[in-house]
C-alpha cells in the first residue's frame, strides 16, 4: 500500500520575476475565513478594505482580482495579515489558485503577467 502525498506550493513559488527591491509585493489585510495557498487570487472587498478569496460571482469588490497572495496563510476567525504581489510581477499561471479569463485581464492591469 502507498500513500501519495501532494506538496502545496511554497511561499512566493509561483513568482517568476519581480521589481527590484521587492517593490512588487505589499503587506495587506485579508478578511476572516478559511486557510489560503500561496498564489491565491485576491480581490479588494470595497466596504470593510479589507482583501478577499477572487469570487467572479461575488459583488463586494472581490469580484477583480488584484493581488496574488504570497504565502499560505492559516484559517481564521478575525482578519488577518499576509503579503501579496500587487504589480510588477511575471508569474506561473499553473501555480495560481482561482484563474480565469477575467481575473487575467484584471492582474494584467496591475502589470501582473501570466506566463
Amino acid at each position: 500500500m502507498s500513500t501519495i502525498q501532494q506538496e502545496p506550493v511554497h511561499a512566493g513559488e509561483f513568482l517568476l520575476s519581480e521589481g527590484a527591491g521587492k517593490i512588487s509585493r505589499e503587506a495587506i489585510n485579508i478578511v476572516a475565513g478559511p486557510a489560503l495557498v500561496a498564489g491565491q487570487l485576491l480581490g479588494l472587498v470595497t466596504a470593510s478594505g479589507e482583501f478577499a478569496p477572487y469570487n467572479p460571482e461575488a459583488e463586494d469588490g472581490s469580484e477583480n482580482a488584484v493581488c496574488i497572495l504570497f504565502a499560505p496563510l492559516g484559517e481564521s476567525d478575525v482578519s488577518r495579515r499576509g503579503r501579496a504581489v500587487v504589480r510588477l510581477a511575471e508569474v506561473t499561471e499553473a501555480l495560481l489558485t482561482g484563474l480565469d479569463g477575467d481575473a487575467e485581464k484584471s492582474l494584467a492591469a496591475s502589470f501582473i503577467i501570466l506566463r
